[in-house]
C-alpha cells in the first residue's frame, strides 16, 4: 500500500477514488479531517490523486473477484473496519450492448465490477462495521438501473441490470441489519448525470455536485434531534438529497 499518512483512528475507504466522484467524495471528506484511503485499478492515477490529498492508496482491479477480495481482507486486517465505506467504482457496458447484442465476455465485466465487487465489499468491510455496531455505507447506482420512472427504456444492459442489482442488494442489507438499528446505514446514491470520464463533458452537472448526496449521505447523523423522517431513513436509492423509487 502506499502511504502518505499513517494515524491510528478511523478512516473513511472510498473506492474509484482516483478520479470523477469518488474523488471528489475523498476531497470534501479529507476537508473536513477524515482520514482516507483511496482504491482504484489505475496505479499511476490513483498515486496521484493520493499525493494531491495527502492519504493512503492501494491499487486494486475489481473485475478480479479473487484479487479484491485478498487485497480487502488484508485491509481489514491491516487497519481495521473503517467508519464510512463509500463504494464509487464502476464501468459502463458498451454503447450497443442490447440484450441479444452483449456477449458473456462483456456481461461478466461489467456485473463483476458494477455488482459482485460491491458484494465482496459489503461481505469483507461492512461486516465488521456491522459487528461494531457503527458506520456509514454509500454505494453509486444510477438511475439508469431503475425499473420505474424516467430511464428504464432498456439499452445498456449489462450496465441497468448490473445498477438495478446494486440498489437491491443495498435495500435487502438494510433490511438484515434492522434499517440502522444495529448502527450501520447503508444506501444507494444516484450521481445523475455528472461531468466525469464516464457522463463526459457535456453533462449538466459538475461532478461536485453529483458527489454531494453521497457526502451528505457518509456525514449525516442518525435519528438525530430535528432530523427529518426522510433524514431517518435508510436502505433506499437518493438522487439530490431526495429518495426516488427505482
Amino acid at each position: 500500500m502506499g502511504s502518505r499518512r499513517l494515524i491510528d483512528m478511523g478512516y473513511t475507504l472510498i473506492t474509484g477514488g482516483s478520479r470523477g466522484l469518488g474523488f471528489e467524495c475523498a476531497k470534501a471528506l479529507s476537508a473536513l479531517g477524515q482520514t482516507v484511503v483511496l482504491i482504484a485499478k489505475d496505479e499511476t492515477r490513483l498515486a496521484q490523486a493520493a499525493a494531491s490529498l495527502g492519504c493512503e492508496y492501494q491499487a486494486v482491479d475489481f473485475e478480479d473477484l479473487e484479487a479484491t477480495q485478498r487485497a480487502l481482507s488484508a485491509l481489514v486486517s491491516t487497519r481495521g473496519a473503517p467508519d464510512v465505506l463509500i463504494l464509487a467504482h464502476g464501468v459502463m457496458s458498451e454503447k450497443y450492448s442490447k440484450t441479444f447484442a452483449t456477449n458473456i465476455s462483456e456481461w461478466r465485466r461489467v456485473l463483476s465490477i458494477n455488482l459482485d465487487s460491491v458484494f465482496c465489499a459489503l461481505n469483507i468491510i461492512a461486516k465488521p462495521m456491522a459487528e461494531a455496531r457503527h458506520g456509514r455505507v454509500v454505494v453509486f447506482s444510477a438511475c439508469l438501473g431503475r425499473m420505474s420512472g424516467p430511464g428504464n427504456a432498456g439499452g445498456l444492459a449489462p450496465y441497468r441490470v448490473s445498477k438495478a442489482g446494486v440498489n437491491a442488494l443495498v435495500r435487502n442489507l438494510a433490511h438484515e441489519t434492522l434499517h440502522g438499528k444495529r448502527g450501520l446505514l447503508i444506501d444507494a446514491v444516484c450521481p445523475n448525470h455528472s461531468r466525469t470520464d464516464m457522463g463526459g463533458p457535456d453533462a449538466p452537472l459538475s461532478a461536485e455536485e453529483g458527489a454531494d448526496t453521497a457526502i451528505w449521505l457518509a456525514t449525516r447523523s442518525f435519528n438525530a434531534e430535528g432530523a427529518s423522517d426522510q433524514e431517518k431513513l435508510t436502505g433506499v436509492l437518493w438522487e439530490e438529497r431526495k429518495v426516488v423509487p427505482w
